[in-house]
């Protein structure tokens, strides 16, 4: 087994003690080790005492909601978020990802799916992490930095700077820079996009749409007209280099 493939340690947050339970029985199945928490603020004062390896989040919370502990986590952590929303609320799940969700499942939902959510994103978010071996997730080449105008991308150190500061990337966003940036003046629809970066053979195409806005914002110029990830009417997205 792989360092990427270990269990971890993972912090379950829903309001609902049978759905909290359920979801903690599969996850503890799969040999994790499972803390169940009922509300937001207790939450994050959990995991400020010690930050796990992935959270499990319920949007609908008492206090405050799944969003805004998602928001205050991705503050202070890179801690891999799977949020659980009521069936329906396309909304929420966008948002979700605006403020830097990793994955969702939508209620009522099966426990082995989120079980095995769970498992793919511990393994992307490892398999990405400084350190971490090269999993399907992250392109091979650990040394190696990719480069475009005045964008880098550090293999090794996970790193994404532009014009030489620092940009803050979740690993979703940072697995489909890479992706494009190995692809490029090559069009891509959403579903190969999903399929490929996200490993997903079926979803919702408007994830990756939030995440190329996303990509936009920290790397355009002006993310209204971009000039890297371009958008190909009709298809999807190109990545486009500047000249060499």
């Amino acid at each position: 087994m792989s360092n990427s493939d270990l269990p971890g340690r993972i912090v379950v947050v829903d309001d609902d003690p049978t759905i909290a339970d359920v979801v903690g029985r599969y996850l503890v199945r799969d040999g994790h080790t499972v803390e169940c928490v009922h509300d937001g603020h207790e939450a994050l004062r959990r995991i400020a005492e010690r930050p796990p390896d992935l959270v499990v989040l319920d949007l609908m919370l008492p206090g405050i909601d799944g969003l805004e502990v998602c928001r205050r986590l991705r503050e202070r952590w890179p801690i891999p978020v799977v949020m659980l929303t009521a069936l329906g609320d396309e909304t929420d799940r966008l948002a979700g990802f605006e403020i830097g969700a990793d994955d969702y499942v939508t209620k009522p939902f099966s426990p082995r799916e989120l079980a095995m959510r769970v498992r793919s994103v511990l393994r992307r978010s490892r398999s990405a992490a400084p350190g971490g071996k090269p999993e399907e997730a992250r392109p091979a080449g650990q040394g190696e930095i990719l480069t475009d105008r005045d964008v880098t991308v550090d293999l090794a150190a996970h790193e994404v700077r532009v014009s030489g500061r620092l940009i803050q990337l979740t690993s979703r966003e940072y697995d489909l820079l890479v992706f494009l940036l190995r692809n490029p003046r090559q069009a891509f629809t959403r579903e190969q996009l999903l399929n490929e970066v996200w490993g997903w053979t079926f979803g919702d195409t408007s994830t990756v749409t939030v995440h190329v806005r996303r990509l936009r914002e920290k790397l355009e110029t002006d993310p209204t007209l971009p000039r890297r990830i371009v958008t190909v009417w009709g298809v999807g997205y190109r990545y486009e280099p500047g000249p060499a």
